[in-house]
Parts: C-alpha cells; structure tokens; sequence
C-alpha cells in the first residue's frame, strides 16, 4: 500500500494581550527556517531544529519582551506544539518513535521521544550559569514543556555531560529535532496504519 500523499502541513496564529505569534511548519520539509522571535538566541534554535528535524518552519513572533522573554519563548513552544499536532493528522503510517544522542563538544544530550497522544516532558538538564546571551536558561525547560505538551509528546530529555550552557542548550534542540525527525518519517513497512495496538494514538 502506498504511503499517505496528503501534504503534512499546518499554520497556526496565536494572539494574545502578550504575544502575536504566527507559524507555518512542514513536516516533509528541507530544513529551511525563516525565524523571527526577537531573541537571537531562540532564533538561533529553532533554526537547528528545522535543519535537524528537516522541517520547514516560519514562525514570527511579536511579544512583551520588554518585560522578559518568558511568554514569547513559551508561547512560541505552544504554537509549534500545536502546529506538530495538526500537521500530523490521525498519525498513521508514522515510525512513532524517536531517539537520538547528540554531542556537542564537551556536551552530550540524549532525547527519547514518543508520539504518543500523552503529553509528558522529563527533563533531567542542568545549566551552570543563568543566561546565554540574553536569554534566560532555565526558559529551555518552558519551552520544550510548551511545545509536548501541546503536540501530545512524551519527551525524556537527559543531560549525560556539559559545562558549557550554550553547548547543553544547542545539544537539546538538536537531539529533540533528530528523534523527532525518525518520529514523524512514515514507516515503509506500515506506511497506512497508525502505530498502536489500540488503534489511535490519543490519551
């Protein structure tokens, strides 16, 4: 049976009295990344993502950052969370699951990911300094929170080395987009059923 042809797409807009985000993404994308958030280092991020991952995301976001980068990092982690979702349909024909171990330098990060229709983040990650650039460490965490919970991910995220925050941080995007990116491939051995024995994968 031939696999599913329907484009994999999705767009979301989300406004609120703190942000204006609006995000397009594609799964059976080439990496490209056209990203505005107004936090080079965020920006930085989900442009490995998608070059990981090889999604196509444009995503802007206009947000409060005069009173910090919180709502724009989160809120953008619910927009691609929700995107994911939309964008993968009844998830048939999908492997499911994902694993990746990246090293970045002295760092070394491991991602397991189901899409499992169970949204859980365990996040066993530790910076040893407070920002990078301007951007706060501990909004990585409220991101990957924002965008499991939303996309109906289960993500286990463990640090196993690093001292460098910038490299932890850059070792977590790219080990989440790598298994992400063996998640959402369609199965050739199963390209029309959806990977569960309940027959959904949903709760």
């Amino acid at each position: 049976m031939d696999a599913p042809t329907a484009p994999r797409r999705a767009e979301i807009e989300r406004r609120t009295a703190e942000t204006d985000i609006r995000a397009r993404l594609a799964l059976d994308g080439t990496g490209r990344a056209e990203v505005s958030t107004g936090i080079g280092f965020l920006d930085h991020m989900l442009a490995a993502l998608a070059r990981h991952a090889l999604l196509d995301i444009a995503l802007t976001a206009d947000g409060d950052l005069h009173v910090d980068f919180h709502h724009t990092t989160e809120d953008c982690g619910i927009v691609l969370g929700q995107a994911l979702r939309l964008a993968l349909g009844e998830k048939r024909g999908i492997r499911r699951y994902g694993h990746a171990v990246v090293p970045m330098d002295e760092a070394l990060v491991e991602c397991a990911l189901d899409i499992s229709g169970r949204p859980l983040l365990a996040w066993s990650v530790e910076f040893r300094r407070d920002k990078v650039g301007a951007m706060d460490t501990e909004l990585f965490e409220e991101f990957f929170r924002a965008l499991v919970m939303n996309a109906g991910l289960t993500c286990h995220m463990v640090q196993k080395a690093g001292t460098n925050a910038h490299h932890v941080a850059e070792a977590c995007f790219k080990a989440f987009a790598r298994a992400l990116r063996t998640a959402v491939e369609t199965d050739p051995r199963a390209p029309d059923s959806i990977p569960s024995t309940k027959g959904a994968l949903e709760g």
